[in-house]
């Protein structure tokens, strides 16, 4: 397995090339030193043979350090509208009796920090960061787990910080809901519904008010055929 490696920011390059046999890693190359390295006893004949050839080890380091490298940036080149595109999170919470989980997901590329603060002090205990994720769309989800009780919450502001490369960190504040008061005023909103419901039947039957029935003639007739 062999290959090259470029950070564009440091303008630093590197490269690799490691053997194996039988499933071990067998001899590797110290590209910086330019000498091979032996992690087995049975590698050291081969380390000592390849080390004394100059040749092999000057190509490999021209290969890695220029040819390899001028691959590398065609490839990233090549395929810049995918790799070099910078895509932002999205950022949910979700409260449940066990703590409280700060979602990301949407991002690319998959560098993404998140970080539980109280007060404005980042919390380093209590915190639960997950592994980056992908999702089926080749962006990125991630999120951190904040373990604090319904009570706790209540004592102190909670946010979530998530920042992502090339993009201002996002914040979201956790919103403490009393599931007692809001239970409460809804009670009263209904109570208060079927109170109002019940008055206007009430009214709507006084203006139309109460009618005898008119008999038709034939019910006159046989009521009065019945008196003779």
């Amino acid at each position: 397995m062999y290959g090259c490696q470029w950070d564009d920011e440091r303008k630093a390059t590197d490269g690799f090339n490691q053997c194996g046999y039988d499933g071990e890693d067998f001899i590797s190359m110290d590209l910086k030193n330019l000498r091979w390295t032996a992690p087995t006893p049975q590698s050291v004949i081969t380390k000592r043979k390849w080390d004394n050839n100059r040749a092999l080890l000057e190509g490999n380091k021209a290969y890695f350090t220029t040819e390899c490298i001028e691959w590398l940036k065609k490839y990233v080149q090549y395929g810049s509208s995918t790799l070099e595109r910078k895509v932002h999170p999205e950022v949910t919470l979700l409260q449940k009796d066990s703590g409280v989980a700060c979602h990301a997901t949407g991002f690319y590329p998959d560098q993404v920090m998140i970080t539980w603060k109280r007060d404005g002090e980042e919390m380093q205990e209590d915190v639960d960061v997950g592994e980056t994720l992908p999702n089926e769309d080749g962006t990125f989800q991630k999120r951190a787990v904040l373990a604090v009780s319904p009570e706790e919450r209540k004592k102190g502001q909670y946010t979530c910080e998530v920042a992502h490369k090339g993009g201002t960190p996002i914040l979201k504040t956790l919103i403490v809901e009393d599931g007692n008061i809001v239970g409460i005023i809804i009670g009263c909103v209904v109570a208060a519904a079927v109170v109002i419901g019940v008055i206007v039947a009430i009214v709507m039957m006084k203006k139309k008010g109460y009618k005898k029935a008119e008999q038709s003639d034939s019910e006159s007739d046989h009521s009065n055929g019945a008196r003779t």
